[in-house]
């Protein structure tokens, strides 16, 4: 059938790949902000964000509704959030993010995947002082919008500062500005594309080609396991 045919479908089986992981990652998400606010998006900004991720990643709508619908069930109220911190290899620090019904699973899955590429677990709360929790949004931007009055309007949303593409712009806020930043994005009827709190690192280091080899093969291990949602380092 020819290296056209080949790499069609190499393409398709590696998106069906990376959605078969995401997917699970966000409908726990989705079931987590619905458990905890409600089931109706206008009336839970953290679902309604949930959601609009979903979207940007392609999520069919039942998969979503679903999400939903779980949250009113017993495995609903077995998902538990937990975090684990880590050091891996050449001393990167790690900071993960999990969604669980099973700790001892998690925790164990995590510790072997640091093990395995000579890093190690450390204590809790060991690498909180070196991330800040940020709130970040990125949405789409064109010609219409008048990114000097959208920047006025999110500063009394709490922007620390604006990153402009020619696509896109992120808006980073501190962590307890996430809800009147992302809507006051909304209230200008710009769409979102994607929204969520981030650690961001406030001392980065800068790593060789040949360390981040080693790094980024734990970064795949730790983000390809179902109960974590997000990674964080300190990587420059």
């Amino acid at each position: 059938m020819g290296r056209a045919f080949e790499y069609r479908r190499a393409a398709k089986e590696k998106r069906w790949d990376k959605m078969s992981k995401v997917f699970p990652k966000i409908a726990k998400a989705i079931t987590m902000a619905a458990k905890d606010g409600g089931p109706d998006p206008e009336n839970n900004p953290k679902l309604r964000l949930a959601i609009q991720n979903a979207k940007s990643e392609n999520m069919p709508k039942d998969n979503i509704a679903s999400a939903i619908k779980r949250a009113e069930g017993k495995d609903a109220a077995d998902i538990k959030e937990v975090n684990y911190e880590g050091k891996g290899p050449h001393g990167v620090m790690i900071f993960v993010e999990c969604a669980t019904d099973n700790t001892n699973r998690t925790v164990a899955n995590i510790k072997t995947y640091f093990n395995k590429t000579g890093g190690q677990l450390l204590a809790s709360g060991a690498l909180e002082f070196m991330f800040d929790r940020k709130a970040v949004v990125e949405f789409g931007i064109s010609e219409e919008i008048d990114m000097e009055e959208v920047e006025l309007n999110l500063m009394d949303a709490g922007l620390e500062e604006l990153e402009v593409t020619e696509e896109s712009a992120h808006a980073y806020a501190d962590f307890s500005d996430f809800g009147r930043l992302s809507s006051s994005v909304e209230e200008m009827g710009i769409e979102i594309k994607k929204a969520s709190p981030q650690r961001i690192s406030n001392n980065p280091q800068d790593f060789s080609e040949d360390q981040m080899t080693e790094i980024e093969e734990l970064l795949d291990k730790l983000e390809d396991d179902e109960d974590v949602q997000a990674v964080f380092t300190n990587v420059n």
